[in-house]
């Protein structure tokens, strides 16, 4: 990892930077396809409406929106309990909490999934925020306040892990440095903000400073 001040706190996007969410829109959408097509349209409701919708409805209405079956939103939410943590995930982040770093999460979605993917990673975090909590989805600035309220930490000294490009500015606009985690290879679009580090897994966590 490139030069970066001491942490005393790290935040995650939740269900792409630490979970495999991507295989679970797949298998309920029914292929790859129109999995992705699926989850282009939700993040386009997502990220267009701002301020809190149930979460449910938006994937619903995305499937809808994207040619996918309704039914496709039911069996995302009764497969939830599938989501599966990177391989890497849980011996790096409990290395990283051993040394006294504080974990926490905020994810685009409704507290009750938000609370079952926090479990599904298998570590224990300080903070975890959903949308439906903070009233807000992300990349709106008042989720990022809100995990960092929670965790007491300084912003400087809070690095994010994006999981998803949007979170890059999202995270920066607070004044949080942020590491990429691209695991689906997604292309960088330059804008404004620019991530601390890009890569397609979490070892370089494993030299936090």
């Amino acid at each position: 990892m490139k030069q970066l001040a001491p942490v005393e706190a790290v935040v995650f996007d939740l269900l792409t930077a630490l979970l495999d969410s991507w295989s679970l829109w797949n298998r309920a959408a029914g292929s790859a396809l129109d999995g992705l097509r699926w989850r282009h349209a939700y993040l386009e409701l997502t990220y267009g409406c701002g301020a809190y919708r149930p979460y449910e409805d938006l994937v619903r209405e995305a499937a809808i929106k994207a040619g996918v079956a309704a039914s496709a939103a039911d069996r995302l939410v009764a497969d939830w309990n599938r989501l599966r943590p990177w391989p890497e995930a849980q011996e790096i982040l409990a290395r990283i909490g051993a040394r006294g770093v504080a974990l926490g999460v905020i994810t685009n979605c409704s507290k009750s999934l938000g609370r079952q993917a926090a479990e599904r990673v298998g570590v224990r975090f300080s903070a975890v925020l959903t949308s439906e909590e903070t009233g807000f989805y992300k990349p709106r600035p008042e989720s990022y306040r809100a995990v960092l309220d929670q965790l007491g930490s300084d912003p400087e000294k809070t690095l994010f892990v994006a999981g998803s490009p949007a979170d890059i500015p999202g995270a920066a606009g607070v004044g949080m440095p942020v590491f990429w985690h691209n695991r689906a290879g997604l292309p960088f679009v330059a804008n404004a903000a620019r991530p601390f580090l890009i890569a397609d897994t979490l070892d370089p966590l494993r030299t936090l400073p």
